[in-house]
């Protein structure tokens, strides 16, 4: 079976992934503390592309989950599967980026990536046959964009023959939260264009356009549009990742 590494980080990348490791739980049979409880063998047919199976009978996410901060990762465990990962895999920091580029890659980041790697280390030596990395990450942010790009490029350096897939999640001036972000995002993308193989570029404005037109929803700041943001981001999240799930990663840039 060739296996997959999932990789999520910072405040956005946590929350996507949280909300995607939830569905394809519910869809490959297991419940929130990693039993299986479906009625199809087909649930089981590739769950290790995604899972690692451990001695007691539980299926534990192959997932690394990253943040400068703890508030993040706590949401994530309070979550209605956050106890599903691994413990050791959660790795985080105390101070954040504070929407800061330099302080992700150059700084709190970079004392922190070394625990991060050795996690993913960790990770990809209990795999039979690893046929890549999946990073989910804004770059709109400090966490996401500066150390997100940091950990791509390491892994890069130490898995040259392995492929990077990343779901980056691209600020828009319409709907910013910081005047920083648009220099967040630039200096991302230089790192994205050398070290990932595939990256699936997801407009923030254009998410928000399906909510507004499509979804009805007139309040921005309201919790029903943030749990359909991330709804629409893991339906694209989902629908590509069940491909990769069958076959092998290809090269190419996508934009949606």
């Amino acid at each position: 079976m060739r296996e997959i590494l999932h990789i999520q980080g910072g405040q956005c990348g946590n929350q996507i992934g949280a909300k995607f490791w939830e569905v394809v739980c519910t869809e490959h049979g297991i419940d929130s503390t990693g039993r299986y409880q479906g009625d199809s063998d087909l649930q089981l047919e590739r769950v290790n592309v995604y899972y690692n199976e451990a001695s007691c009978g539980r299926f534990v996410p192959r997932a690394v989950l990253m943040d400068l901060e703890p508030g993040t990762m706590d949401s994530v465990r309070s979550g209605p599967f956050g106890q599903i990962f691994r413990p050791d895999n959660f790795v985080f920091g105390q101070s954040g980026a504070g929407n800061n580029w330099a302080k992700g890659h150059y700084t709190e980041g970079a004392e922190l990536i070394d625990s991060v790697l050795d996690v993913v280390r960790k990770e990809a030596e209990n795999c039979d046959c690893l046929q890549g990395f999946q990073v989910c990450h804004s770059l709109g942010g400090g966490t996401g964009s500066g150390m997100g790009t940091l950990l791509i490029s390491k892994i890069r350096e130490e898995y040259p023959d392995r492929m990077m897939l990343t779901f980056s999640v691209f600020p828009s001036p319409k709907v910013s939260d910081t005047v920083v972000e648009p220099y967040n995002a630039t200096l991302s993308v230089h790192q994205l264009v050398e070290n990932a193989d595939e990256c699936m570029v997801l407009d923030n404005e254009a998410l928000y356009d399906i909510c507004f037109r499509t979804l009805k929803l007139t309040t921005p700041s309201c919790m029903s549009q943030v749990s359909s943001l991330l709804y629409l981001l893991y339906e694209v999240y989902n629908n590509l990742v069940q491909s990769v799930e069958q076959y092998a990663f290809g090269t190419v840039i996508s934009s949606s």
